[in-house]
């Protein structure tokens, strides 16, 4: 059984919040000052470009990927750290797309993030004429399979909503009709558990600043299944993805296996921030990550029900469907979100009216919880989120 209690000591969290937005940019773990401190002082200072060998800086995306894949239910070996999210959208869309040339179209739902639609309208665009983003309702995505779709690219967890697709029967669905996929595992990537190996999953790619609390822009990971590996089309052919970088060849030979998806130089720095911050998933099952989740997710939800009638739940009711965020649908939601985070309760804003909160049991207790719910049902109440000064949108909501 996993100590939550432990797993808390690792997280600096300022005095008097309680941070429920964790699945948009995870707190800073205890132990990534400290890392990226000897990174830069006892690697970098003292190594100086000894340090990719002497400190394994070349082999660091391949290390914390191993980390991220045990996390994701990847076998070794498959996954690979670098660069950002749509950078890995594009690669993994595009070499999707390779393995399936005769078909055109590029299936996604309305409840995907939208940079990965942008990414997939700009790659589309460029293969030229018969390529088509098909994009449907979340609930249709299934119906919408058949043999004339090329992939299948979905975000397992809605961001917007918390709605959880069954990443095992699409993909065997897709299998079935010849349709490769592609998972973006943004909300999904130590939020709940995910077996990439066991649904069979073509690609995986996601983030790692959000529940994996890496920190601000901390770089992506690309998952390439065991079958595709030696064959998949790396489509940004960069010098890290060279079978032999220092050979300074002209012509470009993919790498071997995962190797091939690198592209550019690793952002040695940002990883070690990473490591640090995956130390805190030592020991912890991710069933065990669940079944907190949920619980602190149904506390929640019963209890803004109760006290604050105004807020329409619009996350699934049925914890089997939702990830481990919680959302609620009000008109003024924005203002609402700006009153709560005055009073100490962080979480975020979804245009056009969703108040958007997660539940990471790594840090959060249900007494944080009911706290949280206390504080919404008095701004609620006494309609304290009727100020100008709440209404005036900010950059990032």
């Amino acid at each position: 059984m996993t100590d939550f209690t432990t797993t808390r000591k690792r997280f600096h969290l300022p005095d008097g919040v309680i941070y429920l937005d964790g699945n948009s940019l995870g707190p800073l773990p205890v132990a990534a000052a400290k890392r990226v401190s000897q990174t830069l002082e006892a690697e970098w200072g003292e190594m100086l470009i000894r340090g990719w060998n002497a400190a394994g800086w070349m082999e660091q995306p391949a290390r914390v990927g191993d980390r991220v894949g045990r996390l994701i239910g990847a076998e070794p070996g498959t996954v690979v750290m670098g660069d950002t999210l749509s950078i890995k959208v594009y690669q993994a869309l595009a070499a999707a797309l390779d393995l399936n040339p005769d078909r055109k179209v590029v299936l996604s739902d309305n409840g995907n993030f939208p940079s990965d639609l942008y990414i997939a309208q700009g790659l589309l665009r460029s293969r030229g004429a018969g390529h088509e983003l098909k994009v449907v309702d979340p609930e249709a995505v299934e119906a919408a399979i058949d043999d004339t779709v090329a992939v299948l690219m979905l975000t397992e967890v809605d961001y917007r909503t918390g709605r959880l697709h069954d990443m095992k029967a699409l993909t065997a669905k897709a299998h079935a009709a010849g349709v490769i996929t592609v998972w973006d595992l943004a909300h999904s990537a130590g939020a709940l558990p995910v077996e990439l190996a066991a649904a069979q999953a073509d690609f995986a790619v996601g983030c790692t600043y959000k529940y994996l609390n890496g920190g601000p822009g901390a770089p992506a990971f690309i998952y390439v299944a065991p079958r595709h590996a030696h064959t998949a089309r790396p489509s940004l052919s960069g010098w890290m993805g060279h079978e032999a970088p220092f050979a300074f060849d002209l012509d470009y030979r993919a790498g071997t296996g995962i190797e091939r998806m690198r592209v550019g130089t690793p952002p040695v720095i940002a990883l070690a921030s990473l490591e640090a911050a995956l130390d805190a998933w030592d020991g912890v099952d991710m069933g065990d990550l669940r079944a907190a989740s949920i619980a602190l997710s149904e506390c929640f939800i019963t209890e803004v029900e109760a006290r604050c009638p105004d807020l329409i739940l619009a996350s699934p009711r049925d914890t089997n469907r939702r990830g481990s965020q919680v959302s609620f649908r009000h008109p003024e939601g924005y203002a609402i979100m700006q009153a709560l985070i005055a009073r100490g309760v962080i979480g975020d804003f979804r245009a056009p009216d969703i108040l958007r909160f997660g539940f990471t049991p790594l840090y959060l207790t249900q007494d944080d919880v009911l706290r949280a719910v206390e504080i919404l049902a008095e701004i609620m109440a006494d309609r304290l989120w009727d100020k100008e000064e709440y209404r005036k949108k900010a950059r990032v909501t």
